[in-house]
This record gives C-alpha cells, structure tokens and sequence, in this order.
C-alpha cells in the first residue's frame, strides 16, 4: 500500500506523484483541515471553494476506481495538520503501508514538515518535485545568485527565451519589445461594458459544505457566504478559461489597470484561484492565449501582458518565496506597526475607493490585482500598517492567495517589507492615480481635487507624509529623484501642513473614526 497525500493546492490529476496510480495499491489521502485552513479565519468563500473542490476532486478519483481518504471539515476527531493526520492512518495500518509519495508542497512550514517524515514514520517518503511551473527553485537560485537585486523583467525576458514563447526566429522579442505595459493603461472612462464573467451554480456537494461551514463557523469569518458562484471542478474551471479568451481577452490589455465601482469583474481573466489550487495548469493557460493572439483573435499588447503575469509574475514570485526562507523574519523594513483598522474587515469608511475594494472583497473573496496593489496595499503602506497584519488579512480574504504567492505580493511589492528584494521603489501613490485609473473618486466623499482642508483627499497627504518620512532611505533613489524634487518644489511649509493632515487622520484612523 502506498499512501499519496495531497495538499489543497495540488488539484490536479497530472500531479507528478498521482502518476502510475494502481488502483488495488495507491491511497489518495486528502485533508480538509489541513494546511491552516482550520486555525486561521479564512474567508467563507475561500473555504467553500477549497473544500468543495477537495469533495470533487475525490469524488473524480473514486469514480476511477481509487481509494481515497479524506479527513472532512467536520470530522469528530481533528488532525490539525496533514501530517498527523497520516500518521492516524499509519497506526490503523500499521504495517500495511509500503511508503509515501507525494508532490513538494508550495509552503515553507509543510516543506519543513514534509522534510521531518522519513525521521518520523516508519515507512519510505519520496517527495517529487512540482512540474505545474516553467521555473525549479533551483533554476531561480542559479539566476538569483550575485545579484544586488532581483528585478522581475530580467527574470521574465530570460524565461521568455527559454520556452520560445513570443520569440521570433531572430532571438527578438515578438513586435521588437519585451514589453508592451505602456500600451495596458487606457483609462476607466473608456472602459466598454461587457457580460458577467464565468459563473457555476452549486451543485449538491457544493451546497453541503456551504451548509456545513454556516453550522460550524457562524458568520464570524469576514465575508459573505451568499451567492457562491465559482467552479470547483477541473472542467468548469476550464470553461472560465474558455470564456475569458473568447469574452475578455481582446481588451485584457487595454483595461487591465481600470478600476470602477459598478463592475468589480471588469477584463480580468478570474482564474487565479483554479490555477493556484491546481484545477488549471499554467502551461495550458499560457497555450490558450498563444493559439488565440496566432490565430488573430488577440493583439499582442493583450497577449504580452497575460502572458507576463503568468511567466513573469507568477513564476518570479515563487522564486522570491523561496528566496525569503533564507532572509531574517519578521520583514519590516520600514518599521511600520500601525494596528490594521476597522474598515479593512468592513468598518464604516468615507473613502469611496477602499470601501469599494473592501465591499468587493467581502463579497466575492477576490479584488484585481490593481485594486490590491494600488489601493488596499497603497493605503497600508502610506498609512504605516504592519506588514505582518496585513500579509496576513491578504492571505486569509483573497480565494486564490496561497502563502508563496501572496507574501512576495504584499510584504514586497505593496509594502516595500522586504527592503528592495522585490522592488527597487515603494508602489506608493497619491489620489492622483486613483482618479485616473477609476470612476472611485467620482462618488466619494472626499474630493481628489483639494489638497488642503477636511474635504481633502486623505491619499494626497498621506503620500506626501510618507515621502517625506522616508526621505533618508528613498531620496537618492534614482527611480525617484522626480519625486523629491516635486517635494522640494512643495515648500517647507506647504509640507509641514500636509504631514499635519495625515497625523490627524492617522490619529483618528486609530482611534476608529470613520475617515
């Protein structure tokens, strides 16, 4: 008997270690209170679609014709990990079990878990490496090695060449540029409408579990439970894939940036959580789009740009994960320690953007990844929040953050955490941005125009408060010498009244006002 456990985010029947399966041999064993699903407060929706898609994917192997374990949610006795979990079906079988086997999971903590088996069970472990990305950890180690820093676009280009993929026969870069960015940035005004993206309604097993999550947490998690609508199988998954290409895909490019307040679905493709659980795998998404831009249903900005976020984003971030198990914990370089706020678990806000982007959140378990960056990320940075309160609130709300991808995300990218390991700037901007990028401000209370006064857009002094507070660390930063020389411009006491304005409401974020 061999025993085959799986982690949440390997839902995929080509998983290396679900490879020459014998029915009459292999365990598939599966956890559903594993990996921290069960001590941390995930949203409802992110548990709904993990466990369901747990229940399904079960479900696919046993109609197979394989034995498959899985401990449920609301087992009477609860292994709060996987490993202790297998370690109960080891004393059941007992001598039994032949071995092992299973796919490198994506987390530190399970790595380190895993690692300890062999020392811990009696029986062979024989962890396989994850062939679900273009990039081993080792692959990015080699490039990473000697760099003062590491900077995605250097690490996208190499990849670029290495799978041929919008290489021309020359060695040159598809349309004589690496990147087609400037081309991704037409504004909300311009923003066409478009249809609802792709929706399953759930089936029976979904719906149990939707009852079975209400019964044992309430509704104390933040999030809503109403109205769940995503795939939790591998061919719904791929039907929402099929519809972004044939749907979204054309103005992907173009609109990607855009936020608005009646459409939180906008151009996105929404299928991060199917190919962070497994259900879809990267290549085949990467295919997908390739065959539509050859086949002239895509133009090349489009194409470039989602195929920069998988080959690019998605596959250095992984890398930079696995580059921070080397680096002192906890990152905060910036020696920020403001508590998280109210609003972020849905308190009262005047601020028309975050509680669009938090309302978006609560419903659905998912923002894009300009509302996260630039105005839930921005916020948190210019506001001082702790990095680790809110890596840890981007963790637990968002359906597809699994803890490889969404730490480099936030403690790097959004909060400048890490001290330039992932970004050679902070991703901080003032109301300015907001504005062109989205109809937020058109509703809100505060108005984007006035720099001075209460009706002043909190984002416009809070940025410049943070500019000038972190002067000794960014001023002879090349990337923004634009900045402090707009900051020098401002004035001495054009500055000292906007560093004024954000104290106060900083003092009154924490007090719980509503700002």
């Amino acid at each position: 008997m061999i025993l085959r456990p799986l982690f949440p985010d390997q839902l995929t029947e080509s998983l290396p270690s679900l490879c020459g399966l014998e029915p009459h041999r292999d365990i598939i064993v599966l956890s559903e209170r594993g990996w921290s699903l069960s001590d941390r407060p995930h949203h409802p929706k992110k548990l709904i679609f993990l466990i369901a898609a747990q229940r399904h994917f079960a479900q696919l192997w046993r109609e197979k014709g394989f034995t498959v374990v899985i401990q449920p949610w609301d087992a009477p006795e609860i292994a709060p990990d996987l490993g202790l979990f297998i370690a109960q079906l080891l004393s059941e079988e007992g001598a039994c079990v032949e071995g092992i086997v299973l796919t490198q999971p994506s987390t530190a903590g399970c790595q380190k878990d895993v690692a300890e088996w062999g020392e811990r069970f009696s029986c062979s472990v024989a962890v396989l490496q994850d062939d679900r990305f273009y990039c081993t950890q080792e692959q990015f180690d080699t490039w990473a090695q000697g760099r003062k820093s590491l900077r995605m676009e250097y690490f996208y280009r190499m990849m670029r060449t290495q799978e041929n993929i919008l290489i021309q026969e020359d060695g040159q870069p598809e349309g004589g540029a690496w990147n087609y960015d400037a081309q991704n940035r037409k504004l909300a005004k311009d923003c066409p409408p478009l249809n609802q993206p792709y929706k399953q309604v759930a089936d029976v097993i979904t719906q149990e579990v939707i009852a079975m999550l209400k019964g044992s947490l309430g509704y104390e998690n933040f999030g809503s439970y109403e109205y769940f609508h995503y795939s939790v199988t591998r061919q719904g998954a791929l039907e929402a894939l099929e519809m972004f290409v044939g749907e979204r895909l054309a103005l992907f490019g173009d609109f990607q940036d855009v936020m608005r307040d009646d459409d939180p679905w906008l151009y996105h493709s929404h299928i991060s959580l199917y190919i962070n659980s497994g259900l879809l795998v990267a290549r085949e998404c990467v295919d997908k789009v390739l065959a539509a831009y050859y086949a002239g249903q895509a133009p090349l900005n489009a194409t470039e740009g989602f195929i920069r976020q998988i080959l690019g984003w998605r596959e250095f971030v992984r890398g930079v994960y696995g580059y921070y198990q080397h680096c002192p914990q906890p990152m905060n370089t910036l020696e920020a320690h403001r508590p998280l706020p109210a609003l972020f678990w849905g308190g009262p806000t005047k601020m028309n953007c975050l509680r669009n982007c938090i309302a978006d959140t609560e419903k659905q378990a998912y923002a894009h990844h300009i509302q996260r960056l630039m105005v839930i990320g921005n916020f948190s940075l210019l506001a001082g929040l702790s990095p680790q309160e809110v890596d840890l609130w981007f963790l637990v709300v968002y359906a597809d953050a699994f803890e490889w991808v969404q730490q480099p995300n936030v403690l790097g990218m959004s909060l400048f955490a890490d001290g330039g390991i992932f970004a050679s700037k902070p991703y901080a901007a003032s109301g300015s941005y907001i504005n062109k990028m989205s109809n937020y401000c058109q509703n809100c209370y505060y108005s984007v125009k006035e720099k001075e006064g209460d009706k002043a857009c909190p984002f416009h002094s809070l940025y410049w408060d943070f500019i000038k507070r972190e002067e000794g660390r960014f001023r002879n930063n090349p990337r923004m010498a634009m900045i402090y020389r707009t900051l020098d411009r401002l004035g001495p006491e054009k500055v000292a009244l906007y560093q004024r304005q954000a104290q106060a409401f900083l003092t009154e974020l924490e007090y719980g006002t509503p700002l």
